[in-house]
């Protein structure tokens, strides 16, 4: 018994694992005991820690309500997210599946190989170990992506952005596209923004979102009127 907490916990890396593993199934056993079961569906995790929305189809600024044809390739944090099938898939169980393959493969790799020799410098066998994690859990996940759709899960639940007041961290004036920083409770979201009437605003400027495309992509601001810029 000695001997396999021993090694739960040594080297470095392993006790790294075997905390976060803990840690995730203490959320789980508190979500059964207080009445909620698994419940997969409810998450307080936005799905993408950034903020940033996917960046897709952009509407004119000179007619914000028509379509257009310009399309803006998605980030590629967008694009790891959803290879891990993020939005498909509640993040709890993702980040949980996550931990305990990556538990297992350092457990492995400990009785493989003397990373107790390296020292501190051990817990950069977690690198490795977590890039391959990140391409089994895309394996792991594809089944479950199927199962929720049939379910109909939807993916967590949006933000409403609208009203909402920001600042912005770029220029834009016309048709040019941003990027403004809003703080909703206590989650900051980094969002593409448009001027709606075209006009400029600056760096820093204080804006709210009056509109937002239909795919809620991208968002139209205008300056907010206060007792600093009247």
């Amino acid at each position: 018994m000695s001997e396999i907490i021993h090694l739960l916990f040594n080297p470095l890396p392993n006790g790294i694992m075997t905390v976060l593993l803990g840690i995730s199934l203490l959320y789980w056993l508190f979500m059964l005991f207080t009445g909620d079961g698994f419940n997969f569906f409810d998450s307080d995790i936005d799905i993408a820690t950034d903020g940033s929305p996917d960046v897709g189809d952009v509407d004119g600024a000179d007619a914000h309500h028509a379509e257009s044809d310009t399309v803006a390739e998605p980030s590629f944090f967008t694009k790891a997210l959803d290879f891990i099938n993020v939005g498909k898939v509640p993040i709890m169980l993702i980040s949980t599946l996550f931990k305990f393959v990556s538990w297992l493969l350092t457990i492995a790799t400990s009785l493989a190989v003397n990373v107790s020799s390296w020292g501190l410098k051990s817990i950069f066998i977690l690198l490795p170990v977590f890039i391959l994690t990140y391409f089994i859990i895309h394996f792991l996940t594809k089944p479950l992506a199927k199962f929720y759709k049939e379910i109909g899960y939807q993916g967590e639940e949006p933000t409403d952005f609208l009203g909402r007041a920001g600042k912005m961290k770029s220029t834009i004036q016309g048709t040019a596209m941003g990027s403004a920083e809003f703080v909703i409770q206590q989650d900051v979201f980094k969002l593409n923004v448009v001027s709606i009437s075209g006009e400029k605003i600056n760096y820093g400027d204080e804006v709210i979102i009056a509109d937002e495309s239909k795919d809620k992509r991208i968002f139209y601001v205008t300056k907010e009127i206060n007792i600093h810029n009247i």
